[in-house]
């Protein structure tokens, strides 16, 4: 396998083609943690939390470039339909079990930060978040925009990571300052979560005509028409989504019947794997 470094998509299996802008903001990332890491030398990261903090730079990675990279700019509307899922649903919760709560504690103690992270860690203000933020940018003109211009589509998925750490925050929070919600409101919150996705996902599958033409002239892979791919998009984003919000409500719902029934949810990473 080659590998490239290409600032322009060309679909190809034998080849990786590697964008510069995301590979140094994914370095930037790592680097910043390891920093921080070794400013913790009484509560430096667990191996279990390096393991899930690389883990979500390596999928991080292998998302924003490669063949699912270029398939989802140049090629299939409904291959950037599962990168979104990834960036949103799996990406995030890696970073955060691999971060400890020791690490953004200093963070806090600026008031301004601090009470701005009150306001936005609140289950309200995580679900609104997020789901603003996915609804716009699956609205025709934002999202053209962002396919016809790189920088946006930097920005739009800049966007989605920082508003999916913050829907994933009420579930996975490692900060008692900025508590978890209780399992109950987990469960609740988790269900609640389905139905924003559910209905953009109904939007673009149920759409009787083209909502993204910059597809409509992409060379044509695997025989998918550009209207098929636009629906098969829609139905990714609405039947592996709602799915997996489900699951995580099930592991919620066992996890609150392991402690008897404690409504409260620690913040100790009891989620973090343990190393092999």
């Amino acid at each position: 396998m080659l590998l490239l470094l290409h600032p322009v998509a060309a679909l190809s299996w034998r080849t990786f083609t590697v964008h510069p802008s995301t590979a140094i903001g994914i370095a930037a990332l790592g680097a910043a943690w390891a920093l921080a890491a070794r400013r913790l030398p009484d509560a430096r990261p667990t191996p279990g939390q390096a393991a899930a903090f690389l883990h979500g730079l390596l999928l991080l990675f292998v998302t924003l470039n490669g063949p699912l990279h270029d398939l989802s700019d140049v090629y299939l509307f409904s291959a950037h339909m599962v990168q979104h899922l990834i960036l949103t649903l799996a990406v995030p919760p890696l970073l955060i079990l691999g971060t400890p709560g020791a690490m953004l504690r200093p963070l806090l103690r600026r008031p301004a930060i601090a009470a701005l992270a009150r306001r936005v860690t609140t289950v309200g203000a995580c679900f609104a978040l997020f789901n603003v933020v996915l609804a716009a940018w699956h609205l025709p003109p934002l999202y053209n925009l962002a396919l016809a211009h790189h920088p946006v589509h930097i920005v739009q998925h800049l966007t989605f990571l920082a508003a999916s750490v913050l829907m994933w925050w009420p579930l996975l929070s490692p900060l008692p300052e900025l508590p978890r919600a209780s399992y109950p409101a987990q469960m609740l919150y988790c269900f609640l979560m389905v139905i924003p996705m559910s209905v953009v996902s109904i939007y673009i599958a149920m759409a009787d005509t083209l909502l993204y033409p910059a597809y409509a002239t992409a060379p044509r892979v695997w025989g998918i028409a550009p209207m098929e791919d636009q629906q098969y998009g829609g139905l990714i984003m609405w039947i592996p989504g709602g799915v997996f919000f489900y699951a995580v409500m099930t592991v919620v719902f066992f996890k609150w019947s392991a402690r008897g029934g404690d409504d409260t949810a620690s913040a100790q990473v009891d989620w973090v794997p343990t190393a092999s």
